[in-house]
């Protein structure tokens, strides 16, 4: 299993990367069935544009939604037209053997994901987007298939309904064994994001805020660089890596802040950047 980030910018695109995005693959090689699996968490603005440099859309198995903050969701909306209008569609999928199966692409997020993307795209009255996704909804506990992967979400502490998520799936490195990313999408520290790491191979967590600078702004919105190696020491994660930082952060403040409290390595999440597991 990888991680490619397609992009790690907080709460905006910035000028050198996409807002969130992140594209999980399980090689053929390591795939039970021999196919490449493609599960996309997030898809912020800017993230379709990206998203390209590293696989067809038109590959996607599924996609999971943090939550419906346009930094997280909005550029499903262009996907969309990518699945709906693209010329070689049908062709592609035919010719190649690893294609996703016929049928609308499945799309995982909150209770509400179906009619907040109509909205955001400008669907009329009476239309949807189900020729082209399956849109539905996280339940806390429940764990989703996608090929030889399982996804968890777990409900954590942000102003709408959010949710983390933990993915499984067949090693890269120590072949027939299985690996745990866990994905914060945005929190702030709790209860359910530290059982959400629990002894996960490779924490990806958002650390959009900075100790002292963003003390006066109300708790419950973001992790610090800080708060995200306190997160990673109570739940026993092996990795730690930084993400959703906005263009105006110092990256490698929050990375100091992390090491202050985490003993594992810490990296910075940046588009392009994979991650073995």
């Amino acid at each position: 299993m990888r991680l490619v980030v397609i992009g790690s910018s907080g709460s905006f695109a910035g000028p050198e990367s996409p807002a969130s995005s992140y594209l999980v693959q399980v090689p053929d090689d390591v795939s039970p069935d021999g196919r490449e699996w493609n599960l996309l968490l997030d898809m912020g603005n800017g993230a379709l544009g990206a998203l390209q440099r590293f696989v067809d859309p038109r590959r996607l198995d599924a996609i999971g939604l943090s939550h419906l903050h346009p930094d997280h969701f909005v550029d499903v909306c262009g996907l969309y037209v990518y699945l709906k209008y693209h010329p070689d569609r049908a062709a592609a999928a035919s010719a190649t053997s690893d294609a996703p199966a016929a049928g609308a692409l499945p799309v995982w997020g909150p209770s509400n994901t179906a009619e907040r993307i109509g909205a955001a795209y400008g669907l009329e009255a009476g239309e949807s987007m189900e020729s082209q996704f399956a849109f539905r909804a996280w339940e806390p506990g429940q764990v989703v298939t996608v090929g030889p992967l399982e996804i968890e979400p777990f409900r954590v502490y942000h102003p709408v309904e959010a949710y983390g998520v933990r993915v499984t799936g067949p090693s890269s490195l120590a072949p027939g064994e299985r690996v745990t990313l866990a994905y914060t999408g945005d929190t702030d520290a709790c209860d359910a994001v530290v059982e959400l790491a629990r002894d996960a191979d490779l924490l990806l967590a958002e650390a959009a805020f900075q100790e002292g600078r963003d003390d006066a702004v109300d708790r419950g919105i973001h992790l610090t660089g800080r708060r995200a190696g306190e997160v990673a020491t109570a739940a026993g994660a092996r990795r730690l890596v930084l993400t959703h930082l906005p263009a105006w952060n110092d990256k490698q403040a929050a990375r100091d802040e992390a090491t202050a409290v985490y003993a594992g390595p810490v990296d910075l999440a940046a588009t392009g950047r994979v991650f073995t597991l």
